[in-house]
């Protein structure tokens, strides 16, 4: 060994150099769930559906089954209603200690006898209180007294990266318990307008629906409810029903067993970066109406399509669910205040709403598909990459209308924009279109890398689609 090295392991030894620093990493404390579930686990029911399915069928004479030309005789077979007998399972959890469980509103859809099975293995019958399709919650109750009963919280005060906890019946499996974080809060999915869903990545099957997901506090912070998934099975993503929305709900379903809810009669769409530059508006934001359905509560009050309501009572609208959720807070025959941006322009209108119905009325006519042309021949705003064509009287008054200009073919810009063909131009920039000159006045007045909003019928529906025109060089 050299001397100089050793030398240094000689003083070290003797303590006259001290030995170097080893920082050790922090140790991370996983949370303890043992006591949450022991205090809760036993307001967790699972709930065993039921139900009976009515179809029409073909079927073929006995000793046809196996002929080669069975399918083609099939279909010559009077049809025969036939019932079969399905069943269902999922979940729920006890709210109050006569009874009342809570659960999803699909776990009992079409079912003939719901069965609620407690921790102890009691099993009752359980009676439907009242369900809501549209939030996915129900309220049963079943008879019994000195229930256990959940803790409930507040699903606002939840933070994202904050530990929750789900227990429920997965595949039959019962008072399963799973565990993750809050990934997200305030998700909005396609066809769920009124529920601002919490995100975790607690594990959840089917059977979970209707289950509690819990916070470290032992309070019922959700409803677990759906999953994200390519294979049927858990995937990293669930979704929970904030309690703060489902105990509104119970309540409502409870004291009046249905749940009522307000509208103004608007259709109404996202607005994106694109289509908040065509009106003149900063930021995309806000809730842009595509049609107002006439008679309505928002026609009275004189809003029309091409309208962006900024906010409602004061709350700012940050997306397109905003709207139909805050409305569904709200008793219908109320007076709300809305802010609209209109002509790049903000201002105040009031609103009665009137009471949302288990469909919504459709008053817009079916548009035209393109399947019968008019007689008018075709333009081309070759900006744009649109060839359109005027409609005739017949159709103009089938889609209720006094101007329209049909879609005969899209390229270009139109067609990166969504354009489709058949689909009808009712208005541009926020104004009613009356002919194809004031269609390429808009055009050409939008300035350098700007865009157009266009206003199309498309089966039915009213839209705002926004095309960025090409400037045409001299």
């Amino acid at each position: 060994m050299p001397l100089k090295k050793l030398i240094a392991a000689s003083m070290l030894m003797a303590g006259l150099i001290a030995s170097p620093v080893i920082h050790a990493a922090p140790v991370t404390v996983l949370p303890d769930f043992t006591q949450l579930v022991e205090d809760q686990g036993k307001a967790v029911v699972n709930i065993r559906t039921v139900g009976t399915v009515r179809q029409m069928v073909r079927e073929l004479p006995q000793g046809m089954e196996n002929d080669p030309f069975s399918e083609f005789f099939r279909q010559f077979a009077p049809p025969q209603l036939r019932e079969y007998r399905t069943g269902g399972m999922g979940s729920g959890f006890i709210l109050s200690a006569d009874g009342y469980v809570l659960t999803n509103a699909h776990v009992i859809a079409d079912a003939d006898e719901m069965i609620v099975t407690l921790g102890d293995r009691r099993e009752f019958k359980a009676k439907v209180v009242g369900s809501d399709a549209r939030t996915d919650v129900a309220l049963l109750k079943i008879d019994a007294k000195g229930l256990p009963f959940v803790k409930v919280g507040k699903s606002e005060a939840l933070k994202v990266g904050e530990w929750v906890l789900a227990i429920g019946s997965p595949f039959g499996f019962e008072n399963s318990v799973t565990a993750g974080i809050v990934s997200a809060k305030g998700r909005h999915l396609p066809d769920e307008s009124y529920v601002p869903f919490i995100q975790t990545d607690a594990a959840v099957n089917p059977g979970n629906s209707g289950g509690p997901l819990f916070n470290l506090k032992g309070e019922v912070v959700g409803i677990n409810s759906q999953i994200y998934s390519r294979s049927g099975g858990f995937m990293g993503i669930s979704f929970s029903i904030p309690i703060d929305v489902a105990m509104t709900v119970a309540d409502e379903l409870k004291r009046e067993g249905k749940v009522s809810r307000s509208r103004i009669g608007v259709a109404i769409q996202p607005m994106s970066k694109e289509l908040a530059a065509s009106f003149g508006l900063a930021d995309a934001k806000g809730v842009l109406i595509s049609s107002v359905e006439k008679g309505g509560p928002a026609d009275k009050a004189g809003l029309k399509s091409g309208d962006v309501v900024l906010s409602m009572n004061g709350k700012p609208l940050d997306s397109g669910d905003d709207l139909p959720r805050l409305l569904s807070g709200i008793r219908p025959g109320s007076k709300v205040e809305l802010e609209v941006w209109r002509n790049r322009k903000s201002l105040r209108t009031s609103v009665v709403t009137s009471e949302l119905q288990s469909e919504d009325p459709r008053t817009a006519d079916r548009a035209y598909h393109g399947n019968q042309g008019p007689s008018a021949e075709a333009s081309m705003t070759n900006q744009t990459g649109l060839t359109v064509q005027p409609l005739a009287a017949a159709q103009l008054q089938k889609l209720g209308v006094k101007f329209g200009l049909l879609v005969r073919g899209v390229q270009g810009p139109a067609a990166d924009a969504g354009l489709q063909a058949g689909d009808v131009i009712v208005g541009v920039s926020g104004e009613e279109l009356t002919s194809i000159r004031q269609l390429q006045q808009a055009i050409n007045a939008v300035p350098a890398g700007g865009s157009l909003a266009l206003q199309v019928l498309r089966q039915g529906d009213s839209l705002f689609v926004a095309v960025k025109p090409e400037k045409v060089k001299p």
